[in-house]
């Protein structure tokens, strides 16, 4: 264990940086939080570079409940509660923030999943996390993001995944249009959420299938909507005319997992 008791110390000015985009890039390092997080990047072999606790977590339940052992084998900085509130986003943190080295994760699409899914310009950190979240629950391993796509790194992202982020590669798109057609040059069928379609999800096989799923706002733009092989809509019976994009991402994978293992 070490003691860090000073804001002016180089790593605590660090960690703070690591809040902006630009030197999560630069530096090739994220900041994750909460007890239970730092617990799975530990199980999930993350490159922890370091793992901060507060004064006041040191002794707290849920920290030796989710990170006691571990923390026996891990070297940890411990900090006064003052200066964790300074590298923490969180209105009531758990004391606990690791900082993460980037994976030099594969970048090439695994063309052997059944399904492939697609984000087309997502803005929201917390949509993402949970789409994140419910692919890992259905076994996918990737998911490709748009260049528009809010940063995966962002730490509201990763909170919201809750530790499924280290399981799924996120891969970047420079240029979507290509890469769906990368795709389809894969032998997959690609399928676009749309408001402009009496055709059902229910009535798609969904096997051999990339699916896109597109802007809170704006849904999937139009030049991946003309080259996508089919369009569908979520039936809705009520009078809401659309859902929150992570909801909707959710009802299509679990209509994947229905069809292909509870027929």
């Amino acid at each position: 264990m070490q003691q860090i008791t000073s804001k002016e110390n180089a790593l605590i000015k660090h960690i703070i940086k690591l809040k902006e985009k630009k030197y999560r890039t630069e530096y090739n390092e994220f900041v994750i939080e909460g007890a239970k997080i730092v617990k799975e990047a530990i199980e999930e072999n993350a490159n922890i570079k370091n793992i901060i606790i507060s004064e006041d977590a040191i002794n707290s339940e849920l920290v030796q409940k989710q990170l006691g052992e571990n923390l026996d084998k891990q070297e940890y900085i411990l900090v006064p509660n003052s200066i964790f509130k300074l590298l923490t986003d969180v209105e009531n943190p758990q004391g606990v923030i690791a900082v993460i080295e980037k994976n030099s994760k594969n970048n090439q699409i695994d063309f052997s999943e059944e399904i492939i899914l697609i984000l087309d310009n997502i803005q929201d950190p917390g949509n993402l996390g949970t789409i994140i979240r419910t692919a890992d629950s259905v076994g996918l391993k990737q998911i490709i993001v748009s260049k528009g796509t809010v940063d995966s790194y962002n730490s509201k992202v990763i909170r919201s995944t809750m530790g499924a982020f280290f399981r799924v590669n996120i891969i970047e798109s420079n240029n979507l249009i290509d890469t769906v057609k990368q795709i389809k040059n894969n032998d997959f069928k690609v399928v676009t959420t749309s408001l402009q379609t009496d055709k059902s999800i229910y009535d798609l096989e969904l096997k051999k299938t990339a699916i896109i799923v597109g802007n809170e706002a704006n849904g999937v733009s139009k030049e991946i909507i003309d080259i996508a092989d089919e369009k569908a809509i979520i039936p809705m019976k009520g009078k809401t005319e659309s859902l929150n994009v992570a909801v909707a991402t959710g009802v299509l994978l679990y209509e994947y997992v229905r069809q292909n293992y509870y027929k």
